[in-house]
Parts: structure tokens; sequence; C-alpha cells
């Protein structure tokens, strides 16, 4: 028997499933990669246009991305952006991320309304990496 707060939590996952691609909701409701790298070898923080601070740390190994988080005082879709954007950058040479374009992280994730500011601060912050 489910209660009331399950019901509507479903009905907001189908209303977020029918503007949102499935990658998306996915991410929103388990981002990865979420949270402060204590042995961080590479950082950088960034403040937007919009006002969303982004801080991103990086393991480097052998000019390779090992690991790579990060944390966010921002909406949904800059959450998102980060959790894909770290994933896309794990297992890169640090000059394969920087050409992570700011168009690829939307086309990874599929469905995400304005998501061209957010990826492109994050993009930057990756770019910004030694």
């Amino acid at each position: 028997m489910s209660t009331y707060f399950e019901e509507l939590q479903e009905l907001i996952l189908a209303d977020a499933r029918d503007i949102y691609s499935e990658i998306v909701v996915d991410h929103a409701m388990a981002p990865r990669n979420l949270g402060v790298m204590q042995d961080a070898n590479g950082y950088a923080r960034v403040t937007g246009s919009c006002g969303d601070t982004m801080e991103v740390w990086l393991k480097i190994n052998a000019d390779v991305i090992a690991a790579a988080t990060f944390v966010i005082d921002g909406c949904g879709p800059s959450v998102v952006s980060g959790s894909m954007v770290t994933e896309m950058a794990q297992g890169k040479s640090i000059g394969e991320a920087q050409k992570i374009a700011w168009r690829d992280v939307p086309n990874a994730l599929g469905r995400l309304h304005d998501a061209g500011k957010y990826c492109d601060l994050l993009v930057q912050i990756i770019s910004r990496q030694p």
C-alpha cells in the first residue's frame, strides 16, 4: 500500500520524464561524483553569471583524470550538468577533457532546458585545470 507522498513522488517523476530525458532524471535523482575530494591534486572554483558557484576537484595520475568530484550551490540543471561533465572527464587526459565543448554535455544528457549556460560554466572549470 503506497502512501500519499509515494504517489505524489511518482506523479512528479512522471511529469519530469515528460519534460526531461531519462538520463537527466537519473542524474537528478542520483548525482554522480557529488562531494569534496580530500586527496585531489586539481581544483577550481567558478561563479557563473547566474550566481551558481561550482567547485570541482580532480585526481590526476600521469596526465589522466582518475576521478572528478564537484559541489554546487545551484539549481537542478546545474547539478545534473556537474554530474554528467565529471563522468565525461574521468578517464580522459587533461588535453582531452579540455576539448569537452559546452554542447557536449547537453548532447549527452538529452532533453535539458537552458542547459547551455550551465554546461558552459562547467566546461570552463574543467578546462582551467593544469
